[in-house]
């Protein structure tokens, strides 16, 4: 098993399609169904590394994607996603929070 490289709250750049976003969730390897792996992961990243749940900026959607496809995002820029104030309750300036706020 290989360890997560990136965090829930992170700004993440997508390397093959180019979407920014923030990861919300992190499974240790491969977690869905081989039928969706077969349809939607044309890459064929390895299953046994971290695979991350991410809000997609600039829309309503959600991915999730491969260690190995997603990279740190450096622009400090917050994300538009209808679901970010329910994941999370703040935004740093580079990276979301999320727990209960005080």
């Amino acid at each position: 098993m290989k360890y997560a490289k990136l965090n829930v709250g992170q700004l993440v750049h997508h390397k093959l399609f180019g979407y920014r976003g923030v990861i919300y969730d992190v499974d240790a390897e491969f977690m869905l169904t081989d039928a969706w792996y077969e349809q939607m992961a044309k890459s064929r990243p390895p299953k046994d590394e971290p695979w991350y749940r991410v809000l997609v900026d600039g829309s309503d959607f959600e991915t999730y994607v491969a260690q190995c496809n997603l990279e740190p995002d450096g622009r400090q820029e917050p994300i538009q996603h209808p679901d970010i104030k329910r994941v999370f309750t703040a935004f740093t300036g580079d990276r979301y929070l999320s727990g209960q706020p005080n």
